[in-house]
């Protein structure tokens, strides 16, 4: 795709990202850029916020640049206006998850020292429990008086820090990952490629900003690339139906969960659709169900692979590819590298199950402040980078034409006498079983194998009990998966356990079904 016209009609010394919205509000300043709860920002008004906010960061809060800045609240337009300005001053913005808990969301504001601690109204409480020794303020006071005058910054250069996005955790200690300007802005030339994104598109933006999939697969490039977006402050399926219908969206992006929550809405069957040419998912594995039902519908279901060290646009299964390669997770974007390791790092044969690796220019510059890593001047550590390689933890394979399919993480393989196994084998095919809506297979401690495989299954409304007993469910998969690979035990849950962003929390699940099997 070739760069939009504002890459080069930006003002010099700007940086990378503000360079490319002054471009879209000098050459199209009455263009829609963004729609949010009721009121529309031209790129002219939204280019003159965020000059406002860059001006009241420097001269009303003293933030200089290297400077942490978070956020903590719903989606808010102010929190791209944030972003933004924080690029402008060579700050670092810091979105941080509202749904942890108050000593979580403390130890991310203690490792990232922020200078600032922008927050909504529904999370003031919450913000003053979780930052009180940090500088607080209400993100309206952004934009709620006049910028200072005569505010003059400095030129901030592209390799400059500029998102400090924090891991889930569900591994450990949530981390910081790094991304640079010139990091987002290759992102986003990821993004334009996947979902073959232009001016005239229109993005249905509903997932949280704090986490770098709602914010960078489709929000901020569409912003980049002059297009439109509108912006929810939080999913609710009955508001994306509404807005798909009214507001004719071209573009949307969806996890396990909403894409659930669509579908069991009551007013899915008769929902107007015909506005999207695509909606695209991520996350985590989606089940086979959930793509055929938007299939039928005529709406391709895309996939986006990747991690918040990643940027996290990595591998696609692009619009026009995803009626052919349903699950796939796709083939690299054109500025990534993509191995499938082996134990010794080398690439795999051809069909063979490796370590993903992803090597590219969105890839994180380093995690903050790891002293017991090593530090940079800078502050961060490269020591997940080693040769500049992000190691995964996911298990792919590719097929002959180079499409990649994820298997699992390294963590969940199971291996049961001797024999491994990767549970998302067995999830792709129980999710294709009538009654079956969604499930998870994890491995639990056996006196004789080491490991057996356990299926636990959210049955699909209405299915009669007794449906899914494990040996009638043992006899359909048999068919279709080695007999070592058979789920020993069937659990059957109201709910899988999920991560903000929809992830399967599978240590938590194991630590469930453990218990169960304790004594008394």
């Amino acid at each position: 795709m070739s760069a939009p016209r504002a890459i080069r009609a930006g003002a010099a010394g700007l940086g990378a990202l503000p360079a490319m919205l002054h471009g879209h509000a000098d050459v199209a300043p009455g263009r829609p850029a963004l729609h949010y709860l009721g009121r529309t920002f031209t790129y002219g008004k939204l280019w003159r916020r965020v000059e406002r906010a860059s001006a009241h960061l420097a001269a009303t809060w003293g933030i200089r640049a290297g400077d942490r800045v978070g956020t903590l609240c719903l989606n808010h337009e102010l929190q791209l206006v944030l972003l933004f300005a924080c690029a402008r001053v060579g700050a670092m913005f810091a979105p941080l998850n509202y749904r942890l808990a108050p000593a979580e969301l403390r130890a991310i504001c203690d490792h990232a020292q922020l200078a600032l601690l922008f927050h909504d109204a529904p999370n003031e409480a919450l913000a003053r429990e979780a930052g009180g020794d940090f500088r607080l303020a209400h993100l309206d006071r952004l934009i709620d008086e006049p910028a200072p005058y005569g505010v003059v910054h400095a030129p901030v250069p592209d390799h400059a820090p500029l998102l400090l996005a924090y891991t889930s955790g569900t591994t450990g200690k949530p981390k910081g990952a790094v991304h640079t300007q010139a990091g987002v802005l290759a992102n986003a030339r990821a993004s334009w490629w996947a979902h073959g994104m232009r001016a005239d598109d229109h993005v249905l933006s509903v997932l949280p900003l704090f986490h770098v999939g709602g914010l960078c697969i489709q929000t901020l490039p569409a912003l980049l690339a002059g297009a439109r977006v509108t912006l929810h402050d939080r999913f609710a399926a009955q508001a994306w139906l509404d807005a798909v219908a009214a507001a004719r969206p071209s573009l949307s992006l969806m996890v396990p969960a909403t894409l659930r929550a669509v579908l069991e809405h009551p007013g899915w069957a008769d929902a107007d659709l015909a506005a999207l040419r695509g909606v695209m998912a991520g996350s985590s594995t989606i089940p086979r169900s959930y793509i055929d039902a938007f299939h039928a519908r005529g709406v391709p279901l895309g996939q986006v692979y990747g991690a918040t060290e990643t940027g996290p646009v990595s591998v696609v299964l692009k619009l026009e590819q995803a009626m052919a390669r349903p699950g796939y997770a796709g083939w690299p974007q054109p500025e990534a590298e993509v191995r499938l390791a082996g134990p010794d790092g080398a690439e795999v044969p051809p069909g063979a199950v490796g370590e993903l690796w992803v090597r590219g220019a969105n890839v994180m510059a380093g995690y903050w402040n790891q002293p017991e890593s090593g530090l940079t001047e800078s502050g961060l550590s490269d020591s997940g980078l080693p040769g500049g390689w992000f190691h995964s933890g996911d298990l792919a394979h590719r097929d002959a034409d180079g499409c990649i399919e994820v298997v699992g993480r390294s963590k969940d393989m199971i291996i049961s006498g001797g024999e491994n196994i990767y549970p998302a084998e067995i999830e792709n095919v129980l999710v294709g079983l009538p009654g079956v809506q969604e499930c998870a297979v994890v491995g639990v401690a056996d006196a004789r194998w080491g490991e057996v495989p356990v299926a636990v299954i959210v049955p699909a409304p209405g299915t009669p009990p007794g449906a899914l007993a494990a040996e009638p469910l043992r006899e359909q998969l048999a068919a279709r998966i080695a007999r070592f690979k058979l789920p020993r035990e069937v659990v059957l849950m109201d709910d899988l356990p999920r991560s903000a962003l929809g992830k399967v929390l599978k240590p938590q699940l194991r630590a469930q079904l453990e218990a169960r099997r304790q004594p008394g």
